[in-house]
């Protein structure tokens, strides 16, 4: 099952979203379901998660998120198809 906000729709690379109220993107999706050698680690680490990167660098820079599904903070905003 792929890994999902809490409003059930599927996160994706390059998603458009909120962090904490602050302008970010998913920088990637590490997908225990898939085999992707970028995010092998992460899954073997975390059992997989997203990576979150702030737009302007203000108050985190970057969070890795392992249950993105629970975090009330990570909001989908738009998305480019």
């Amino acid at each position: 099952m792929p890994l999902t906000y809490q409003s059930g729709k599927e996160i994706r690379k390059g998603d458009r979203v909120l962090y904490f109220d602050d302008s970010s993107e998913i920088e990637f999706v590490a997908d225990p379901l898939v085999d992707d050698v970028k995010t092998a680690w992460y899954v073997q680490e975390y059992g997989g998660g997203v990576m979150v990167v702030e737009n302007e660098f203000k108050n985190f820079g970057r969070v890795f998120i392992t249950e993105p599904e629970d975090d009330c903070d990570l909001i989908f905003v738009s998305r480019q198809d």
